[in-house]
């Protein structure tokens, strides 16, 4: 495994319209992502994660993921943890209303005061998980995070340009004269050469089941998928070796 920058956390709320919570689950999504923390988090639609989109789905394997349903059916986080692995923090509205001692919200499309109650409390909830799964302390008096910001991506590394904004390091390969996108590859080649891998026969099969936890690799694909990712791993090895 390699360990990827925590840049962002993902949020992914529950699309259910038939309950009062479902609408305040994604309206407290909407005040943190754009208002109080928009420079921390990312939205992942769960529509489209239910669908099969990659991006939404590599960045849920990859980044902390706050999970926010409406009810006990917690189905954002169920989908969460079926696709990608079990999120960071699960938020249950209804449990939370409960908790607070806060009349239950009513209203699907428009919501009443209590639903709006609902939706500060919540949202408030969320930031907080939020700075917690960044370990990044929050000033509430000027608005703003008190470490400063995170580092920037090393330069030659591209990020993934998904709707998700994960920031997730890719490097495009040809494999049998066709381009394929690898994520976490720079990060893969940096981690074996750390070990003191070099790119011979002996390596090939680590680098190919480590590239595989991360990426699909087509059946009956591994030999041209194993040696095209050996060479390239060769010309990585030469250029750090190169740059001391």
């Amino acid at each position: 495994m390699v360990d990827l920058p925590k840049k962002k956390v993902g949020i992914v709320a529950c699309s259910g319209e038939e309950l009062a919570e479902g609408t305040v689950t994604r309206l407290a999504a909407l005040k943190v992502l754009e208002q109080l923390r928009p420079n921390d988090t990312v939205t992942i639609c769960l529509p489209l994660f239910l669908a099969g989109g990659e991006g939404d789905r590599a960045f849920a394997r990859f980044y902390p993921t706050i999970a926010v349903d409406g009810c006990a059916e917690r189905c954002a986080a169920r989908a969460t943890e079926m696709y990608s692995g079990k999120p960071a923090a699960s938020i249950v509205v209804s449990d939370l209303v409960s908790e607070s001692g806060l009349e239950q919200p009513r209203g699907s499309r428009r919501l009443d005061d209590a639903g709006w109650q609902a939706v500060e409390l919540t949202a408030g909830r969320v930031a907080e998980r939020v700075d917690e799964l960044l370990d990044r302390p929050w000033n509430r008096r000027s608005g703003a995070s008190i470490l400063s910001e995170p580092a920037a991506t090393p330069e030659g590394i591209k990020e993934a340009t998904c709707s998700c904004g994960s920031g997730i390091p890719v490097q495009t390969v040809h494999v049998d004269g066709e381009q394929v996108t690898f994520v976490a590859l720079p990060l893969i080649f940096a981690k074996l050469h750390a070990e003191g891998k070099i790119p011979t026969n002996g390596t090939e099969r680590e680098l190919l089941e480590t590239v595989r936890i991360y990426n699909p690799i087509p059946e009956g694909a591994e030999p041209a998928y194993a040696a095209a990712l050996l060479r390239e791993y060769g010309v990585f090895c030469q250029k750090q070796e190169a740059g001391k």
